[in-house]
């Protein structure tokens, strides 16, 4: 009986402090300020990881669904102002089914630029690194891989560009 008691006892003690301990709400990026490790399927089969980065200015994250609304405007809206975006690279990452982000891909004519990457996060790392809530997701980075800001909802490319040029 004395055995079971201090078993309860030291079980009802473990419960106490993992309930009483601090539960870590600040997402990884806010941690860890440079762009994750990632690997992301490519439209033309072929994978691209961090390693796979040119140097840009700036590299831009966009997590984004096929379907999205908000997601579609953000691609019109980067292909209307290409021309003032070049010295940012774009990497479009999203978890959805591989033929739909190649269709979003071809459709919004993001595969005729060469600062445009799109693939699938078939681990899910870039969602889940970024605590993804709302897409399009979008978090940007200077030319060091270090983080500058995110846009939990989208970046509306006005805002975008006076934002990099006062960089």
């Amino acid at each position: 009986m004395n055995k079971i008691s201090i078993f309860v006892f030291g079980l009802l003690v473990s419960i106490g402090v993992i309930a009483q301990s601090p539960i870590d709400t600040i997402p990884p990026y806010k941690k860890n300020p440079t762009i994750p490790e990632f690997s992301i399927l490519q439209t033309d089969s072929s994978w691209y990881t961090k390693k796979d980065i040119k140097p840009y200015d700036y590299t831009a994250i966009i997590y984004f669904s096929p379907d999205c609304g908000h997601c579609q405007h953000e691609a019109k809206q980067i292909v209307n102002n290409i021309d003032s975006l070049k010295n940012i690279l774009f990497i479009w990452v999203s978890y959805r089914d591989f033929n739909d982000i190649k269709k979003f891909y071809h459709h919004y004519t993001l595969d005729m630029y060469p600062n445009m990457i799109m693939g699938r996060d078939p681990k899910y790392a870039i969602p889940s690194f970024y605590q993804v809530r709302y897409t399009p997701f979008v978090a940007l980075y200077d030319k060091k891989q270090q983080l500058v800001t995110t846009w939990d909802m989208g970046v509306e490319i006005p805002e975008l560009l006076e934002f990099i040029r006062k960089k």
